[in-house]
């Protein structure tokens, strides 16, 4: 092959990379009506401002008919989401802790069960009960990425990663969002005082298990977040600075 055509190789999937994610996503019109949907809490409504899930959905590039995996839903802000971008044709596998534990969160498993939200199921995040569920087109993951690290869960982070990776199809997205620690700032220290995470370890981390590094949104950043607070202090929780970063499996 000639260097030129090489070239012009190298430029074309350049260019087509976003195309293929504007294709992909939601347009603003669906991105609308998903989160006027009058089934949201008002106390999400009141968050749309900050947690942007318009934006995100569109860098994630999530569409109809997609199956998505969502690591540890919490409040189920974007579990309501979701489910609605995805429609009846798509499906929503909420990854929740053991209702029977101290990190149990019901909130999920309440929405799997109201109308108009049939296409959520909960299952457990374990390795079983990631492996039961089917491949998915994104696994999404938002500010609980850190969580991962804390000492007490004892988590193989680098193995659980491959599993998420064998979980996605060909071409298919991880998402993460999650809040920014100081550069440089070890993990052991950052995600149990702090809850946050260095973007860049990140990023080391997820390319470590084979994902490639997509691309990364400036949507959630907040210069003034000082990163040495913990996220639930009320001077910052709800403003923290966060990263939003994007992987592919090849």
């Amino acid at each position: 092959m000639s260097r030129s055509l090489i070239a012009a190789t190298v430029v074309a999937a350049v260019i087509m990379a976003p195309l293929a994610y504007a294709a992909r996503a939601q347009p603003p019109s669906a991105s609308a009506a998903i989160l006027s949907d009058p089934s949201r809490p008002t106390a999400d409504l009141a968050r749309d401002a900050a947690r942007k899930p318009a934006e995100m959905l569109a860098f994630a590039g999530v569409k109809t008919g997609d199956t998505v995996i969502e690591l540890v839903p919490g409040g189920g802000y974007f579990t309501r989401i979701l489910s609605k971008a995805v429609g009846p044709g798509g499906h929503v596998y909420a990854a929740a802790p053991d209702p029977k534990s101290s990190d149990a969160e019901p909130a999920a498993a309440k929405i799997a069960a109201e109308p108009g939200y049939a296409n959520v199921t909960v299952i457990p995040i374990s390795v079983a009960g990631l492996m039961a569920a089917p491949t998915a087109d994104v696994i999404w993951t938002a500010q609980n990425y850190h969580d991962m690290h804390l000492s007490r869960l004892h988590v193989d982070v680098p193995g659980f990663d491959k599993l998420l990776f064998s979980k996605l199809k060909k071409g298919g997205v991880f998402m993460v969002i999650d809040h920014v620690a100081v550069a440089g700032s070890p993990v052991t220290e950052t995600a149990d005082k702090l809850h946050r995470i260095d973007p860049a370890f990140v990023r080391t981390e997820v390319t470590g298990a084979g994902f490639v590094f997509d691309g990364e949104s400036a949507a959630l950043r907040n210069p003034d977040d000082p990163h040495t607070t913990l996220v639930f202090d009320a001077s910052i929780r709800g403003k923290t600075d966060q990263f939003v970063l994007r992987f592919r499996k090849p």
